[in-house]
C-alpha cells in the first residue's frame, strides 16, 4: 500500500511540474531570445546618432571598438557608395528592403537573427545598419535556468515523497497492527485486540475487530459451556446403570464386566466434559502416530467384531506414521468410521481397516466393508442420513482430513460395499503415541456389547463434534 500511495503521488507531481515547468522553461527561452535582440536594436540605434556626425574613418574607428567590446554580437554598415564598415559581410535582400524602405525591421538568418535599421536624410544617400546576434546570445543562460529547474522540481518531487512516506506511516502503522491482530485471532488467542489509533476510518475497523473478537468469546464460551452441561446430563443415566449393576449380585462376574463398562463410559464423559470446557488457546491442533491411533482403536473395535462374527481385517504398518491431527480427533475418526460400518451393515458383514504412507508424506485410511454400500448421493453431507443416525459423522470426519490438509473420498470397495479413504497431512514435528480412549474390554453377548458400543460411538462424536467446532469455527 505504501509503495502504490508513493508512486500514486509521484505521477500526480511529476504531472503537476511539467504542467508548470514546462512553459515556464519555453518562456525562459523566450526572454533570453527577445533579450539579446532588444540589445542589438539598442546597439544599432546608438550607431545611428554616430552615422550622421562621424566620417567614415572615424565610423569604422567606432565600429570595430564596438565590435571588440561585444564578441557575440557584430555590426555591419552599409554605406550608399557601396563601401562596408565593421565586419564583413554581403550586400543582402535585407539590407537594399531597408535601404529602400528607411524601416528597421528583424530577419532570421542562418546562425542567428539580423537586425536591419536604415538612416535617412544624409548628403551621401541612405545607410543601412545590420547587426548580426548569433543563436549562441539568442539562447545565453537558457541551459542554466533549465538545469536550475529541473534541480527545482527534483527537490519538489523528493520533498512530496518524504511528506508522503511520513503521511503513509500514519495509514500503514494501524493497518499493520488490525492485520497482525487478525492474525493472531485466526491462530486462536482470542484476548488480542487492536489498538484504535489512526484515521477515522481505521479506527472503525479496529473497534469492529474488537467487538468481533469479543463476540467469537462469548459464543465460542457459550458452546463449551452448552456441550458440557449436554455431557454432565448423561451422568444421571450412568449413575442409574452403575446402580442396576450393582443389583446384579446373582452373577458377579457379569456385574464386574457391567460396572466395568459404566465407568469407561463415565471416564468418556468426563473426558468430554474437561475437553469441552478446555480454554481456546489449549485446543490448538497437534500431531500423533496414526498407525498408533489407528491400531489403538481397531483393537477396541475388535471385540466387537467377534462377538457379531464379522470377519475384520487390520492391514497397518509396524513404522510411526506421523500425522497432522490430534490424537483425540483421530480416534474420534476412526470411531466413527467404524461405528458406521457396525450399525448400517448387518451382522456378518466383513470389514478391513487400512493404513499406508502417502507419497507427500502423512498416512492414507481406509475403512471398506462388505455391504450393501452407500444408499445417500451424498452421506458426507451434514446432518443429513438415510440410516437414522444424526448425519453428522462423515462430515466431522471429511472436516478432520481437511484440517490437515488432507481430504475424504467416498466410493466402493472391492466387494461391492463401502469405501471410506481418508488423507491425512503429514505432521511438523514427531508424532507422540496417544492415550487410549477407553480401556479395552473383554466381548460381551450380543445385545449388550451391541448397546454399549452404540452408545460409546455417539459419546466419540459428540467428543470429535466439539473438538472440530471449537477448532474450525475458532480457525474461521
Amino acid at each position: 500500500m505504501k509503495i502504490r500511495v508513493i508512486l500514486l503521488v509521484l505521477a500526480v507531481s511529476s504531472l503537476i511540474l511539467v504542467s508548470f515547468m514546462l512553459p515556464l522553461a519555453l518562456l525562459l527561452r523566450s526572454f533570453a531570445a527577445d533579450n539579446a535582440v532588444s540589445t542589438a536594436q539598442i546597439r544599432a540605434q546608438d550607431m545611428a546618432t554616430l552615422v550622421a556626425t562621424s566620417n567614415p574613418a572615424a565610423l569604422g574607428s567606432t565600429v570595430e571598438q564596438v565590435n571588440a567590446q561585444n564578441p557575440g554580437q557584430s555590426i555591419t554598415i552599409f554605406l550608399n557608395d557601396g563601401q562596408r564598415l565593421g565586419v564583413p559581410a554581403a550586400r543582402s535582400s535585407g539590407v537594399e528592403l531597408a535601404a529602400r524602405s528607411g524601416g528597421s525591421f528583424t530577419e532570421r538568418v542562418p546562425g542567428g537573427v539580423a537586425i536591419f535599421a536604415a538612416v535617412l536624410g544624409l548628403p551621401q544617400g541612405p545607410i543601412v545598419i545590420r547587426t548580426f546576434v548569433p543563436d549562441s546570445q539568442l539562447t545565453h543562460g537558457v541551459t542554466q535556468s533549465w538545469l536550475i529547474l529541473g534541480a527545482v522540481a527534483l527537490g519538489l518531487l523528493a520533498l512530496a515523497i518524504i511528506v508522503t512516506v511520513q503521511l503513509t506511516k500514519s495509514l500503514v502503522r494501524p493497518l499493520g497492527n488490525v492485520a497482525m491482530v487478525a492474525e493472531q485471532l485466526a491462530q486462536g488467542d482470542l484476548s488480542a485486540r487492536a489498538p484504535v489509533d489512526g484515521p477515522p476510518e481505521i479506527r472503525q475497523v479496529s473497534n469492529g475487530l474488537n467487538r468481533l473478537a469479543a463476540r467469537i468469546g462469548e459464543l465460542l464460551t457459550h458452546e463449551r459451556e452448552t456441550l458440557a452441561d449436554l455431557s454432565h446430563r448423561l451422568r444421571t443415566p450412568l449413575t442409574a446403570l452403575r446402580i442396576d449393576a450393582e443389583s446384579l449380585r446373582g452373577d458377579e462376574e457379569t456385574m464386574i464386566r457391567v460396572i466395568g463398562d459404566v465407568d469407561a463410559l463415565t471416564r468418556t464423559v468426563n473426558e468430554i466434559i474437561s475437553e469441552a470446557r478446555r480454554p481456546t488457546a489449549d485446543s490448538a491442533g497437534g500431531s500423533c502416530d496414526a498407525a498408533a491411533v489407528v491400531r489403538d482403536r481397531a483393537a477396541f473395535w475388535r471385540a466387537l467384531a467377534q462377538d457379531q462374527e464379522r470377519w475384520m481385517t487390520v492391514e497397518i504398518p509396524a513404522h510411526s506414521l506421523p500425522v497432522l491431527v490430534p490424537a483425540q480427533d483421530l480416534a474420534a475418526c476412526v470411531d466413527i468410521l467404524l461405528e458406521n460400518v457396525f450399525a448400517h451393515t448387518p451382522e456378518g458383514t466383513a470389514f478391513s481397516v487400512r493404513v499406508s504412507q502417502r507419497a507427500g508424506g502423512g498416512a492414507w485410511l481406509v475403512v471398506s466393508d462388505s455391504g450393501p454400500g452407500f444408499s445417500h448421493p451424498d452421506p458426507a453431507r451434514r446432518g443429513e442420513s438415510s440410516g437414522g443416525s444424526t448425519g453428522l459423522g462423515l462430515d466431522i470426519a471429511r472436516r478432520i482430513a481437511e484440517s490437515s490438509g488432507g481430504s475424504l473420498t467416498l466410493g466402493r470397495s472391492p466387494h461391492g460395499g463401502g469405501a471410506v479413504t481418508i488423507g491425512l497431512g503429514p505432521a511438523a514435528s514427531r508424532a507422540v503415541r496417544p492415550r487410549r480412549h477407553v480401556r479395552a474390554r473383554r466381548p460381551l453377548r450380543s445385545g449388550k456389547v451391541a448397546l454399549d458400543a452404540q452408545i460409546t460411538a455417539e459419546l466419540s462424536e459428540w467428543a470429535a463434534l466439539a473438538d472440530y467446532d471449537h477448532d474450525s469455527y475458532r480457525n474461521n
